[in-house]
């Protein structure tokens, strides 16, 4: 598909806005990462009206897939992991374009991970994996053990997230592969909740236990980024936590990340008085013994 896509990236390579162009192709017949396309072409760009756009090509019985990506949106994706699929192409797609070397030093960077670009990937993936537990324990303690059985999947899948990130690597598509080398002691946790012959209820209690503790031995190194965010003010309204730029990523599970941390005594709240009778503003702040 190289050769008949060639006049398409010829042409976007020659405009000023174009930094980088990147072709992946499909290795294997029912691999994912190329959505069964037998070909993508990547078009990084400074900045367009769409932050992505897509086009298909056919060409006989091949089709090809065009993304045109902004430069914030690619990095978006990679500090929210919300796009895993990118990951595998930086790293395997053919550059065929690169100005400045912008993808030659983003590979750099990937593979390198700064230490302040792995903080807050920990932080956003533990308000997620936080989120999920949470309400997973609901679900199981009102007897709802299917919705709960869903939420523990997606606990564990962003607790496996979280081991890998914090070993210094980005979570590819095949996490679970990364994480059965990594941490071999939260994939048997995986294999007993989908593959145990006991009954569900009895599952889920049980990973539930093993759950907490690995969560609360994360607590520390997940809460860290945000702490270090709240230790800049004496004290936070929520509202200005959450347009804090740094903060921002955190989105809908913020709230319940603070709730948790208070739970855990590293965050605490201030209550200022209103002119309701009896009623307070609710501010928070870094627990006193760790400022």
């Amino acid at each position: 598909m190289e050769d008949i896509l060639r006049p398409i990236y010829q042409e976007r390579a020659s405009q000023p806005n174009t930094i980088g162009v990147l072709i992946i192709e499909k290795k294997q017949k029912v691999f994912p990462t190329t959505d069964t396309f037998e070909a993508v072409l990547m078009i990084i760009v400074k900045e367009a009206e769409q932050p992505v756009f897509i086009k298909h090509y056919a060409y006989r019985d091949k089709k090809a897939s065009m993304y045109t990506v902004t430069e914030a949106q690619l990095q978006e994706w990679l500090l929210l992991g919300s796009n895993r699929k990118i990951f595998d192409w930086l790293y395997n797609g053919k550059v065929m374009f690169d100005r400045n070397e912008y993808i030659a030093n983003m590979r750099h960077e990937l593979r390198e991970f700064p230490f302040y670009g792995r903080k807050i990937k920990i932080g956003i993936e533990f308000s997620r994996l936080i989120r999920r537990y949470i309400d997973g324990k609901a679900f199981f303690d009102q007897l709802q053990y299917l919705d709960a059985y869903n939420h523990v999947v997606h606990s564990l899948h962003h607790l496996a997230r979280l081991a890998v990130i914090e070993n210094g690597f980005h979570p590819e598509v095949t996490v679970w592969q990364q994480v059965k080398q990594i941490e071999p002691e939260i994939y048997k946790l995986y294999e007993e909740l989908v593959c145990s012959s006991e009954t569900l209820e009895k599952r889920l209690e049980l990973l539930f236990l093993a759950s907490e503790f690995l969560i609360r031995s994360r607590t520390q190194i997940g809460s860290a980024h945000l702490l270090d965010v709240l230790h800049k003010k004496d004290h936070w309204s929520f509202n200005e936590m959450m347009e804090h730029k740094e903060l921002i990523p955190y989105s809908v599970d913020l709230g319940i990340l603070v709730e948790y941390l208070i739970e855990q005594k590293l965050i605490e709240t201030v209550l200022m008085e209103t002119k309701g009778q009896g009623l307070f503003h609710r501010y928070y702040r870094v627990t006193e013994k760790l400022s």
